[in-house]
């Protein structure tokens, strides 16, 4: 159930003596207490009368797959600290992570009711401490079992500190302290406090479509994914690629956050959207030690970031035949750095949290900024500063030069910096003074930024109105994308990644997302321009997950309805129809925070202006009423907007994914 977050079940089955029970059974995570689950299972006897034996266990045996061990050996990524039974109802286990050490505990409590009597036996079915409850069902009888579980990760992995951390009160376990507490409170309260807690949620975070339903579960579908992977405290936590709904990418946290995740939270709930971004900041120290080993002056973020910041992309991937492939992404994908800024300002525009850009957002601003410095080349040759050797966010194309999308970005990057700086300076004194001396921004490093700001080499084609995707990208062959056809893989896993190289071919939007990100500086005819040409080269059936909801949003601010809406139509069902087959390895957060983008900035045309929102509503043919609630630099706005001769839709074009 999307409202509330719970999950029920119903279901018969025949035991081989011809004994049939009838099981329901529903299970949630809480989210007015986060540390905290609940199961309860109703066991009805239907045709017999005799002992029925229920076991609940914390499983210590689980792996984690999608790594370079082999599926069939798969790896258990901790080490048993111990387990125990402090009351004949209960379960404890505790692990630590093999590599950083941190330590993990979970406790659970069974109770079942609605019997005369149930004899409770501790169990350790290897390495999986746990419970039996045994006791005598009549025939019609049910017999109810709540199973409480509280986990807790050891101290520093949350700021702030709290009872959940490393021990509880007087020396206990920090999980049996949150069970005892909702021992105390009562199942039925618990999911009283979970479910107003949702209520709350889906009043800010709601969309309402009318005309379309299968529009509205999906985004409702994907608007609840978010809303159960963000932290709800600030700390060191952020929401990964995969969210925490499966393996893939080892739970890292990439661009996807802060470009495709961050505006939907600025805009519905702006303190989650901080959390997000006060990851960015207590990962600093990883960046800057990113930056010094190879080289450079400042902060570099981690392409795939875990819990220091530190970069963990793996230099080696498997590719389905067993062999491997060198991945160049966490030392050439630069642009994450310009990501992060970005989600930074947009977020301080958004919300006009001046507090979090004083004592936060500046810093991460300005020493990324200390980066690009760095790393810029001078050709004195051409009087003019470029980047060379990178990848921007198509990764068809490896070891660029002048990604337009890189430089562009870095450019508008140094521009913000210099305005914070000169903000603080006006406003904080002190804090800018104290900023400069540490991250040492000198009136020559100044100079510097201000000088790559106006002489940086974007390549741009005055004749066409073209941006070249990267040096000498006009010069590469073109696709024939209908020779590849029957095709179910990517244009690399068909062509090989060097050859692939060779052609315009794109994984993903890349020149486009200059207009999906600075909106304000390029008119209408300068997009469609360049929508007419990248658009057609890109790989939207098996290319990138992130693509499809950046289309449909520059499609929707062209006016292409229909383009917009197929592509609308495969970021929204990518995960709830598993349109590319891979849904197993988890959700795909980024194109769930795209879809809210598609919806809001794009269906509806909302952007912010000096005099605050503007809207430029084009709803899809089909759709009848959009309403969604925003906020605005601290006030909630309700928007409602009404087709004017609301239309049927085509029949949908999804296309294999």
């Amino acid at each position: 159930n999307l409202r509330d977050g719970v999950v029920t079940r119903r279901l018969r089955w025949r035991s081989p003596q011809g004994q049939t029970v009838e099981v329901w059974s529903e299970r949630w995570a809480s989210m007015s207490q986060p540390h905290l689950c609940a199961l309860r299972y109703g066991v009805t006897a239907l045709d017999f009368a005799g002992e029925v034996e229920l076991r609940a266990a914390i499983d210590g045996t689980v792996e984690n797959p999608g790594t370079l061990v082999p599926a069939e050996i798969g790896l258990r990524h901790w080490w048993f600290e111990g387990h125990g039974n402090p009351t004949p109802q209960s379960a404890e286990l505790r692990v630590r992570t093999r590599v950083s050490g941190a330590e993990l505990t979970a406790a659970m409590h069974l109770e079942v009711q609605g019997v005369a009597e149930v004899s409770y036996t501790v169990r350790d079915w290897s390495q999986a401490p746990g419970v039996a409850a045994r006791f005598y069902l009549n025939r019609g009888e049910t017999a109810v079992a709540t199973k409480l579980v509280a986990y807790a990760c050891g101290a520093g992995w949350e700021a702030g500190g709290s009872a959940v951390e490393g021990h509880g009160q007087a020396g206990k376990p920090a999980p049996r302290v949150v069970l005892e507490a909702a021992l105390g409170q009562g199942y039925e309260s618990l999911l009283a406090a979970h479910r107003s807690w949702w209520d709350d949620l889906w009043r800010d975070c709601d969309i309402e479509i009318e005309g379309d339903e299968a529009a509205q579960r999906a985004v409702r579908f994907n608007l609840y994914h978010l809303l159960i992977a963000v932290p709800r405290q600030p700390g060191r936590l952020s929401i990964p690629a995969k969210t925490l709904s499966g393996f893939g990418y080892r739970g890292h946290v990439f661009w996807d956050t802060d470009i495709f995740i961050v505006p939907f939270f600025a805009y519905t709930r702006p303190e989650l959207a901080r959390n997000l971004l006060l990851y960015r900041y207590y990962t600093l120290p990883g960046a800057r030690e990113n930056a010094r080993r190879e080289g450079y002056k400042g902060a570099r973020f981690a392409w795939e970031s875990a819990d220091d910041g530190r970069e963990t992309t793996p230099p080696w991937v498997p590719l389905p035949d067993g062999s491997l492939a060198r991945c160049w992404c966490g030392e050439l994908e630069l642009h994450i750095n310009t990501d992060v800024a970005y989600a930074v300002w947009r977020y301080w525009q958004v919300t006009g949290d001046d507090a979090f850009m004083r004592d936060y957002g500046a810093e991460i601003l300005l020493d990324t900024a200390n980066f690009w410095a760095s790393r810029v080349e001078y050709n004195a040759r051409a009087e003019r500063y470029e980047i060379s050797d990178v990848i921007g966010p198509d990764e068809y194309h490896e070891h660029v030069n002048n990604s337009a999308f890189t430089n562009r970005m870095v450019q508008w990057h140094l521009e913000r910096a210099l305005e914070t700086l000169d903000w603080l300076r006006q406003r904080h004194p002190q804090k800018a003074e104290e900023l400069a001396q540490r991250l040492e921004l000198t009136s020559e490093q100044l100079a510097l930024w201000q000088d790559i700001r106006e002489r940086i080499y974007i390549p741009y084609d005055p004749s066409t109105g073209l941006f070249e995707q990267f040096e000498g990208f006009f010069g590469l062959k073109d696709l024939d994308w209908q020779a590849l056809e029957p095709r179910t893989r990517p244009v690399q896993m068909v062509l090989g990644i060097e050859e692939t190289q060779e052609y315009q071919a794109l994984k993903q939007p890349d020149v486009l997302m200059l207009f999906y990100l600075l909106p304000e500086a390029y008119d209408e005819e300068a997009l469609r321009v360049n929508w007419q040409y990248y658009e057609p080269r890109t790989d939207h059936t098996y290319g990138s997950s992130l693509g499809p909801a950046i289309h449909a949003l520059l499609a929707a601010r062209l006016g292409l309805g229909e383009d917009a809406y197929q592509h609308f139509l495969r970021a929204a069902l990518v995960d709830l129809e598993d349109l590319r087959g891979n849904t197993r390895d988890g959700i795909h957060a980024a194109s769930a925070g795209g879809v809210w983008q598609d919806v809001v900035l794009g269906f509806a045309g909302m952007a912010p202006g000096p005099q605050g929102l503007t809207f430029s509503p084009r709803l899809p043919e089909r759709w009848q009423r959009l309403r969604f609630a925003v906020r605005y630099r601290g006030q909630k706005q309700e928007v409602d907007l009404r087709a004017e001769e609301p239309v049927g839709a085509p029949a949908p074009r999804r296309g294999r994914r």
